[in-house]
């Protein structure tokens, strides 16, 4: 009986930050930065070795590939906790395209000031 290898998870997640970056709202490099301190990799911040690694793609998306078990749940938590310190969290939605794949939205608001003006006439 041959021996059986362990298939090692090979995980590519896609942040998609074109939009707020587009408008000069969001940093590319300071949200790379962030992951790179808030990650944990068993258990402990600051542990990411080969196991971890964070790139850019311009000013249009950041990657993270992983080597180990890592969710893509949890990269959206930390995408959130990024748009919270830094107050975009209002304007600013993470939402899953695909399986890999998270972009960064606007909330569609609608100014509700402007449909009500035209009809207050007293």
């Amino acid at each position: 009986m041959p021996a059986q290898k362990t298939k090692r998870p090979n995980n590519r997640y896609v942040i998609d930050v074109s939009a707020p970056a587009g408008d000069k709202i969001f940093d590319v490099a300071a949200f790379e930065k962030f992951l790179h301190d808030r990650i944990k990799v068993a258990g402990r911040t600051g542990n990411l070795t080969e196991q971890v690694t964070i790139s850019r793609d311009g000013n249009n998306a950041v990657i993270v590939e992983a080597k180990i078990e890592f969710s893509k749940r949890y990269l959206k938590y930390l995408t959130k906790k990024f748009l919270k310190k830094h107050n975009l969290r209002d304007w600013l939605r993470v939402v899953a395209t695909s399986k890999d794949t998270y972009k960064l939205k606007y909330f569609n608001v609608s100014n509700p000031e402007e449909d009500a003006s035209g009809d207050e006439e007293d």
